[in-house]
């Protein structure tokens, strides 16, 4: 299969369950801001970020090490499998004992949140690394229907227990653990789990390579997940939980651009490890990474447009204050994925470790300017501080990848477009007078310095949808 049939493919298929889990979740979000408080919906945001962090840390990588070899290493899937679910396994464990010794030291009222933080933690576990080990193994079918199963048990579960039950934050809690382990299973089943433990011995060398490639991942997980949930506890200690709740929300609408960007970023990951070695990757990379910054670009700055009125739409009550930190939110989105680019690259080069140090630098960045604008500037300055950190990260991912890959792009003209999205963002945020206008003719501009790109985009659409027409007439003549 070609190289672009065979990213166009996977790109189609996560399109499927992205689509349908993300933008279904997405529409929930009114419900969730009317019948959640801003301070439950706090205490749930950090719970949520704590498990970004903590889920990849103590599973030393082991789901990104299982995508990355299972394409690799066809042969040994069976211990790939093996060796990721006994560092999950230890993982739960671990949180368990450090979770119920904490119990003896914490209010009472805590303790059911150290108890649904347990169970969440082992179902997201389990979840995250089958659905990178499925797709690791080239199984993005079974994928594609956990992730729908797991979005529709969450919005049934979540209807009947914040709707019918009426119970709240435990509701939403026990929501999430019943999708991700109901989703669980039924990718077990969907792809025969004894299939892959048919192997007669353990491949010690096997669990070497995968936790020489996981542990270095350790400081750029850490790292990026500095650098999407930092800014929550920094305004949750200083302006309170509440006020986090409401900062929380406002990833909701950036959560519309990161749809597309973790589509394109499931699909690429995969054709990145299969195309680092080949001569000619230089262009097909830069080609990816072109047409990749102009729909980021673009996106964004539609929804800047836009931002007021979605968040009339998706946010209730005291929520609606939430709209005016979004715009540097959706910034950082674009260097966030620019940085998840060029990180594909490295880390089909196996160098991890390099990323881990970018990551690491954007990180402290963020941390340092959140702890010195947060206390002035509220919730704006963590928003600020976040988008200041991304491009930090983007610029020296960018510097690394050069050792091995001279991307052929136009950076003159990517800068015009980034200030011209920030333009963007402090105009609806001064609330200028005719907003709406200047910046849908900023959007216009936009369109026009980028228009190869998706004149480029749509031409392969419709070759595509050409080919599959032919086809059809093709089998039909023949019938």
């Amino acid at each position: 299969m070609g190289r672009y049939k065979y990213l166009a493919n996977h790109i189609a298929l996560f399109s499927i369950s992205n689509f349908v889990s993300k933008i279904l979740v997405f529409l929930l979000v009114p419900f969730y801001t009317s019948v959640l408080t801003t301070h439950e919906y706090g205490i749930a945001d950090i719970m949520q970020v704590t498990l970004l962090l903590l889920v990849p840390a103590l599973t030393m990588n082991m789901g990104e090490a299982a995508l990355r070899f299972g394409i690799e290493k066809e042969e040994k899937r069976a211990d790939i499998l093996r060796v990721g679910l006994k560092y999950s396994g230890t993982a739960m464990l671990f949180v368990a004992v450090v979770a119920g010794v904490s119990a003896f030291f914490v209010p009472e009222g805590i303790r059911i949140y150290l108890l649904f933080f347990v169970f969440l933690f082992a179902a997201n576990a389990l979840y995250e690394f089958l659905i990178l080990f499925f797709q690791g193994s080239e199984m993005v079918p079974v994928v594609v229907i956990g992730s729908i199963i797991c979005t529709i048990i969450m919005i049934c579960s979540n209807l009947f227990l914040l709707l019918v039950l009426k119970i709240g934050l435990n509701g939403y809690l026990l929501a999430q653990i019943l999708s991700y382990l109901a989703a669980s299973i039924v990718m077990i089943l969907l792809a025969g789990g004894k299939q892959f433990m048919n192997a007669q011995q353990k491949d010690i060398e096997v669990e070497r390579e995968m936790l020489s490639y996981g542990k270095p991942m350790i400081l750029y997980s850490t790292g990026s997940w500095i650098n999407n949930a930092s800014d929550r506890y920094i305004v949750a200690a200083i302006c309170g939980t509440a006020v986090n709740g409401i900062y929380g929300a406002a990833y909701k609408i950036p959560a519309m651009l990161t749809v597309f960007q973790r589509i394109f970023a499931q699909a690429w990951q995969m054709s990145a490890t299969k195309n680092y070695l080949e001569d000619d990757s230089s262009e097909f990379f830069s080609t990816m990474y072109k047409v990749y910054n102009a729909f980021m670009v673009l996106g964004c700055s539609f929804l800047i447009v836009i931002v007021k009125l979605l968040a009339q739409f998706l946010f209730k009550k005291d929520f609606f204050a939430a709209w005016e930190f979004v715009p540097p939110l959706l910034i950082s989105i674009i260097f966030g994925a620019l940085t998840g680019f060029l990180g594909s690259i490295c880390l089909a080069h196996k160098d991890s470790k390099s990323m881990g140090i970018a990551t690491g630098i954007g990180a402290l960045i963020n941390i340092v300017l959140n702890l010195l604008s947060v206390p002035f500037m509220g919730a704006m300055g963590a928003a600020i501080a976040t988008a200041i950190s991304y491009y930090t990260m983007y610029l020296m991912a960018f510097i690394i990848v050069r050792k091995y890959v001279k991307l052929q792009i136009h950076l003159i003209k990517d800068y015009f477009a980034y200030a011209v999205v920030i333009l963007q963002a402090i105009f609806i945020i001064k609330e200028i007078p005719y907003v709406y206008w200047v910046n849908s003719l900023l959007l216009l501009i936009l369109v026009l310095i980028y228009y190869k790109e998706i004149r480029q985009i749509l031409t392969k659409l419709l070759n595509k949808y050409a080919h599959k027409k032919a086809a059809e007439n093709s089998d039909g003549e023949e019938v």
